[in-house]
């Protein structure tokens, strides 16, 4: 029979850090700590296999569950020698969600469970703290009726308020056992008229309306929203944790607090966090109240020294310190930290991989691995290529004029200008329009992630390093500004005003996260540096890579940042980018709308001087490097002008009429372009295209050489879109002969080239074989292999996607990562029936998925010699074809 839970506490446990996939990352972790012998609260998990299966019975709990459950409290009660729903000794607990990949305040959490008007007043006894029992309550009242009972947190937060109004008292701990009391009687009274039912007094009731309503949250909107984002697997489920609670409320000498192993914003080795004194764990992270620094000197923007937590409680301080070095030491990682501390006793609740920058990341493993503490494969393997990107993008330039609005926390470094926006739904809209946004909120709650992930930065003027608002920024690497509590945010009148200056909604605003700063305007920005740690994990990465990483570019600017970012060379140069220029789109729109070949050709004269030029640039900036050349592939309707202005403009520039260039634009329009004529189908058809380009391609080389350097690139010619041998055999003749001909005619020696093909049709992977005899090296355009294995449009897809997505057919969107089970299939098959044909075929991909890191681990396992992406993705596929190669063993 299957077991659905396993205990922890008392100096052991059942489960172990190596059992995260069932227990979840906090249960495993927890499991792990109480083997380890250090002081953590007992308790049980509810397996993940129990979240899959709740959910694949229509969301009911397996017979043997009940049993268990009974099993496990039992477990908790005799280590903690307490007794659940015993009013003269009561055990509280607390119940928590813990999926094997950490989604901080994504899922529900339910503190204090099992009071009730008898456990409390028994609490209060107990103690000697009437004040402090029903502090609890009314916090466990509030946090039950909103996660449990679907009661509004906001309905509980006005009685709150109002309770404080009345009282001429602004802070929760100003407030007396009576007033608790009293508001407990109104968040009773509200429950009830909500649900017309009572607050349910039972405590087992409690229990299995809180484990329900966990296993509920890994499907809320939120959740979804963050594992669509991280490429989190639904699949995957959480589990539930049942735990004695203690108590960081009962007074002076209790707190409650987070504390990192190291800085996660630079990586410094140092402990850092936060706590708060007299205060529950929601307090640190919701952003309600601004809490305190745990070391001196406190180097976590500004505060006062003396509140630090190594001042006030010293002993806790050192034990911490301590707890946290064996941490690190036994996991050699940085480490994320909650504990509590109650009634000078330190308690460790979680420890878990700590979020931090991508910055952070390298120093991190750079340093670990001077300390000895990993390898240099094992430092490559923990740094996720997704992050580099953080570093990749240009930052605020020190030097420009800054006006700044306010000063708070540096919670998440970079900077970002965008529009300031109140609302996390604006956020989203402007961003899908493709406005940069900055969302500016008092605090952030897990209910903010899809405009957080939306937005381009983060203003909030209330919270700490550790709040909602800066582990999420951090983990997503949007610069972001907690506790600027100068400012004075008016949500209804949306605009926030600051020292006599007020902006509105729709402003543009800075935010430097890395100093803490708000500014006025956008401010100018200078390239990164690629140097330090980030050079130092390149180079590890390039050591262990065995496939090549090329960048997709055609412009001097593009290929000059790809050599910075360590392309080894061009995989894709779209050469229609260079015809779009402004000073080119009418003589090519010209040799369009020719009525002939003899007409095209003359058009196609007047481009070829600038084609070579562009090439004569790229050539000299690769030099010795591959640059693989694309012929033109788009079809000719997307050069055709739009609208009465350009047509005439080009009938002007033709000498010819108006009406007969409107024709001609009628006579080339298509239903379907993209299956259209086009790629290899207009070198067939208007085969003087193809020739000047090839002659533009040999005529640069030739000068490229003969520049100081005497070194031009390493030539290869890509024929788009073929689907069979016969179309690859016509256009190498016609290659071939315009290499013989600028020979013969005395033009000078032509390079070296080879000449392949795109794999971008399903019937081109089905017959590689063939393809192979005459191409030398294969280039799997994905984008359209994946349109056309799929028969799915890109640019139409996202009206539908999301819900494939959820629904899972989908395991991501495929155009961002690979359909491993079609197209994929497709792409072995071309590899496989190549090789045969041609043993030294090259191998590579130029699609968007080239930088995608899981993308990449199946682009390695299929053999590919390389892979090419944008330049800002460089890095990323450097790194991630590292991760490849390690993984294949």
């Amino acid at each position: 029979m299957t077991q659905w839970l396993k205990t922890f506490g008392g100096g052991s446990a059942e489960g172990s850090a190596d059992m995260r996939d069932l227990l979840g990352g906090k249960g495993a972790n927890l499991a792990e700590m109480a083997n380890l012998g250090l002081p953590v609260p007992p308790g049980f998990t509810v397996t993940t296999e129990l979240c899959i299966a709740y959910y694949a019975g229509g969301k009911c709990f397996p017979n043997s569950l009940s049993a268990e459950i009974d099993a496990g409290m039992r477990h908790i009660e005799e280590t903690a020698g307490a007794r659940f729903g015993e009013p003269d000794n009561p055990l509280l607990v607390s119940v928590r969600s813990g999926s094997r990949a950490s989604m901080p305040g994504m899922m529900d959490t339910v503190l204090n469970l099992g009071l009730n008007d008898a456990t409390a007043a028994g609490l209060a006894e107990r103690t000697g703290d009437a004040r402090f029992a029903y502090d609890s309550y009314r916090r466990f009242i509030q946090m039950y009726g909103d996660v449990v009972l679907g009661v509004g947190h906001h309905e509980f937060e006005d009685l709150l308020d109002r309770a404080k109004d009345e009282r001429s008292i602004s802070l929760d701990t100003d407030m007396t056992a009576e007033d608790w009391q009293s508001l407990i009687r109104e968040y009773k009274d509200l429950v009830k008229a909500r649900l017309d039912a009572p607050f349910p007094e039972d405590g087992r009731e409690q229990l299995w309306g809180a484990v329900r309503a966990v296993f509920d949250s890994w499907m809320n909107e939120r959740a979804m929203t963050y594992r669509r984002i991280y490429d989190i697997p639904e699949s995957w489920g959480t589990a539930v944790n049942v735990q004695a609670m203690v108590f960081g409320n009962m007074g002076e000498d209790c707190a409650t607090g987070v504390a990192f192993t190291r800085d996660p914003s630079s990586g410094d080795k140092r402990i850092y966090g936060e706590y708060l004194i007299n205060a529950q764990g929601e307090d640190v992270v919701s952003g309600i109240r601004t809490p305190r620094p745990l070391a001196v000197p406190n180097g976590e923007g500004g505060g006062d020294n003396a509140l630090a937590l190594e001042t006030v409680m010293p002993k806790v301080f050192a034990e911490l310190g301590c707890v946290s070095g064996r941490l690190e030491s036994h996991y050699r990682d940085m480490q994320d930290i909650e504990f509590t501390v109650q009634k000078g006793k330190l308690w460790m609740l979680q420890t878990r991989a700590g979020k931090r920058t991508a910055a952070a990341a390298l120093k991190i493993a750079v340093d670990m691995v001077a300390e000895g503490v990993l390898d240099e494969e094992t430092a490559v393997l923990r740094i996720e290529p997704e992050t580099l990107e953080q570093l990749l993008h240009p930052r605020l330039d020190p030097d420009a004029p800054r006006n700044v609005l306010t000063r708070g926390l540096p919670a998440s470094p970079g900077a970002a200008a965008g529009k300031v926006v109140f609302s996390s739904e604006h956020a989203e809209d402007l961003a899908a329009k493709g406005e940069a946004v900055i969302l500016v909120r008092p605090e952030t709650s897990p209910d903010d992630i899809h405009g957080m992930h939306a937005a381009r930065a983060i203003l909030t003027s209330r919270g700490g390093m550790t709040s909602h608002a800066a582990v999420v920024a951090r983990g997503m690497g949007r610069p972001c500004i907690t506790g600027a509590t100068a400012l004075r945010i008016d949500l209804a009148g949306l605009s926030f005003s600051v020292g006599g200056v007020t902006v509105q909604e729709g402003d543009l605003i800075t935010v430097d996260g890395s100093r803490g700063e708000a500014l006025e305007g956008e401010i100018p920005t200078i390239e990164p540096e690629m140097s330090g740690d980030f050079a130092t994990v390149m180079g590890w990465a390039d050591n262990i890579r065995a496939m090549a990483v090329r960048a997709n570019a055609e412009t001097p600017t593009d290929a000059a940042m790809a050599r910075k970012f360590g392309a080894e060379g061009i995989g894709l140069c779209r050469t229609e980018h260079m015809f779009f220029d402004a000073a080119r789109i009418i003589t090519m729109r010209e040799m369009i709308l020719a009525d002939d070949s003899t007409g095209r050709r003359a058009a196609l004269a007047k481009l070829l001087p600038m084609q070579r030029q562009d090439f004569v640039e790229l050539f000299r900036i690769m030099a010795g490097l591959p640059v693989t050349i694309r012929l033109l592939d788009p079809p000719l309707h997307e050069f055709l002008p739009h609208g009465e202005a350009e047509i005439r403009e080009v009938a002007e520039a033709a000498g010819i009429s108006f009406e007969e260039v409107n024709g001609r634009v009628a006579q080339l329009r298509e239903n379907n372009p993209m299956l259209g004529h086009r790629g290899c189908r207009l070198g067939i058809s208007h085969p003087e295209i193809y020739e000047m380009q090839v002659r533009a391609i040999f005529e640069a080389a030739i000068e490229a050489g003969q520049a100081d350097s005497g070194q031009s690139a390493v030539l290869e010619i890509m024929i788009p879109l073929v689907m069979g041998a016969p179309e690859l055999k016509i256009l190498k003749n016609l290659v071939d002969g315009v290499a013989a001909e600028i020979a013969a005619g005395g033009g000078g020696a032509v390079p070296d080239y080879v000449l392949g093909t795109m794999i971008e049709l399903p019937r081109a992977a089905l017959r590689a074989g063939d393809i192979a005899e005459m191409a030398e090296f294969f280039s799997f355009g994905t984008n359209d292999l994946t349109q056309t294995t799929l028969g799915i449009s890109r640019d139409d897809a996202a009206s539908f996607m999301d819900s494939y997505v959820r629904q899972g057919m989908f395991a991501q969107d495929p155009f961002a990562s690979l359909d491993l089970e079609g197209v994929g299939e497709l792409i072995e098959t071309a590899c496989a029936r190549g090789r045969a044909a041609r043993a030294d075929l090259k191998l590579g991909i130029c699609g968007e998925h080239g930088g995608d890191p899981a993308s990449i681990h199946f682009f390695a396992k299929c053999g590919l010699d390389y892979v090419s992406c944008s330049p800002y993705r460089v890095p990323i596929a450097r790194l991630a074809a590292a991760q490849a190669k390690l993984s294949q063993g």
